[in-house]
């Protein structure tokens, strides 16, 4: 299958295997793209025969599997949270995934800091939509970390640039406390300005990670497949401020914590002029969605946000049942498009996410999760594992590379 393998992961077959070859060296580990190969190849046949379906099924066909899937699956959610698409309680939702993530404790900015950001630079959008004439009033009336979540979607992002470009140059590690994470549900006040930015970002859901805020706008998204990917999404953010929280917390000790935790927050992503076999880079967003022709999209890499993919999807599995999409988050297979193959992801977000657009009568294929799980799944392998791989992360992260 090595045909198929540098293929599906989009580099030249003479680069994969000089990258295998070195961490294999360096791992003292043997036969790894061979494993690779076979979990592949294995667990795609193990699925599509659940699917009744064939590796000589359309592409077309194997859509229309995997749809049905994701809608039989959105059905037992809706069944093991407690709530329908006509009977849609969020705090429902907030309680089960909080089960199935169990509490987390992190390392956040205390609470008092937002309000001094508000009092700083007061929100005229957000205080005119809820209705108030100062900071000071509406704080009187509205948790603060509420508002803050609503910021987003009400002020303009020159404001928002503006306000946290001054605001964030300021914070210590003496500004910081240890706190449970909170998943919140917004108050049916915030519909109306939460409308904006679920319509901008296609679902209900975001965070403040350096608050170890999770929050859920009071907008149901119920339309077949949305529900399973914005649940998905729950407990990948929480799994994200759990890792980012570390990341403050290791960086609280250096000098240059400041420069180190606005990076963070901002994302940052390593250029590369050259590719180096012994050097995976740490790219900690999706690029694909920016460029899917970025150079880095081509080059030896980690993604935290896969890894915290990973986490949301299995907690899925195992909190849910949903068994068929255990460990598929690395999976892809060429399958017959006419006269050419196309890759299909096995991810379950890539799946729910090209559900949703083909309800709306949109062509879009996705398949951007499962490209950087594939790399993840890579080195894991090499390492011992997830847990040893996002040491690796944390570890470096500031670098944003890994050189082995």
């Amino acid at each position: 299958m090595n045909n198929t393998l540098h293929n599906i992961f989009r580099v030249d077959e003479e680069m994969l295997k000089c990258v295998s070859k070195w961490m294999e060296k360096r791992f003292e580990a043997t036969g790894v793209l061979e494993k690779m190969e076979n979990a592949i190849e294995e667990t795609v046949e193990h699925r599509l025969g659940e699917l009744g379906i064939t590796k000589n099924t359309s592409v077309e066909e194997v859509y229309v599997a995997l749809f049905d899937r994701v809608k039989n699956d959105e059905k037992q959610l809706y069944l093991s949270v407690g709530v329908s698409p006509d009977n849609f309680d969020f705090h429902s939702v907030a309680e089960k995934a909080r089960a199935i993530t169990g509490e987390k404790i992190g390392f956040f900015l205390k609470k008092q800091y937002a309000q001094q950001v508000l009092e700083k630079r007061p929100p005229s959008a957000t205080i005119q939509q809820l209705g108030y004439s100062s900071v000071g009033d509406m704080l009187k009336n509205e948790d603060v970390m509420d508002v803050f979540s609503a910021l987003r979607f009400t002020e303009t992002d020159e404001w928002m640039h503006e306000t946290f470009d001054v605001a964030y140059k300021q914070f210590t590690p003496a500004d910081f406390e240890e706190r449970p994470i909170e998943i919140r549900v917004l108050g049916d006040r915030y519909k109306e300005v939460a409308q904006k930015f679920v319509a901008k970002k296609h679902h209900n859901v975001s965070h403040l990670k350096e608050f170890g805020v999770i929050f859920v706008n009071p907008i149901a998204q119920t339309d077949s497949g949305k529900f399973i990917r914005d649940f998905a999404l729950l407990l990948h953010y929480t799994h994200e401020v759990v890792f980012y929280s570390k990341l403050f917390q290791k960086y609280s000790q250096t000098e240059m914590f400041n420069e180190q935790f606005i990076s963070l927050l901002r994302g940052d992503v390593p250029e590369i002029n050259e590719s180096k076999e012994n050097e995976w880079l740490i790219v900690q967003r999706y690029l694909w969605k920016d460029d899917p022709q970025d150079k880095r999209l081509f080059v030896p890499r980690i993604n935290p946000e896969a890894l915290h993919w990973h986490r949301a999807e299995q907690g899925l599995v195992q909190g849910v049942n949903l068994s068929f999409w255990d460990n598929t988050d690395f999976l892809a297979y060429p399958f017959n498009d006419a006269n050419e193959q196309t890759l299909v992801s096995f991810d379950l977000e890539d799946t729910a996410m090209s559900f949703v657009a083909y309800n709306k009568g949109e062509q879009s294929r996705f398949i951007y999760h499962q490209q950087e799980a594939l790399w993840n799944k890579f080195f894991s392998l090499f390492v011992g594992g997830y847990d040893q791989m996002e040491q690796y992360i944390v570890d470096n992260m500031a670098n944003s590379k890994i050189e082995i």
